[in-house]
């Protein structure tokens, strides 16, 4: 499968920032991020959770209750920055421009 959707640079510096946006959008993201169908598998893939934390917030009823289940497991800047890579590479770019933009609040 082929994505010709265009990536965020995001440089290290900025991460913290990231970590800070997902943290104050926590309980919007819920709404917007698509658990299933290879987001789990590529967070396991990219070192970001482990087998026993992709099966844990799998293991939960509604995908809003496993979205709240695996942001509540993004703690560190790094994994909040290839959480977006992992967003990236499975179709979510809307949810990547919803956090890098602060939910709407950052201005071009």
């Amino acid at each position: 499968m082929h994505c010709s959707c265009q990536y965020v640079v995001i440089h290290a510096d900025e991460w913290t920032s990231i970590l800070s946006a997902i943290t104050a959008l926590n309980s919007s993201l819920a709404d917007y991020i698509e658990p299933d169908f290879g987001l789990l598998h590529a967070l396991l893939h990219l070192d970001v959770l482990t087998g026993r934390q992709v099966d844990d917030v799998s293991s939960e009823r509604t995908a809003f209750r496993r979205n709240d289940a695996l942001l509540d497991l993004l703690t560190s800047a790094e994994q909040c920055f290839k959480f977006l890579i992992a967003l990236q590479q499975t179709g979510q770019q809307h949810v990547v421009n919803f956090i890098t933009q602060k939910g709407g609040q950052k201005h071009n």
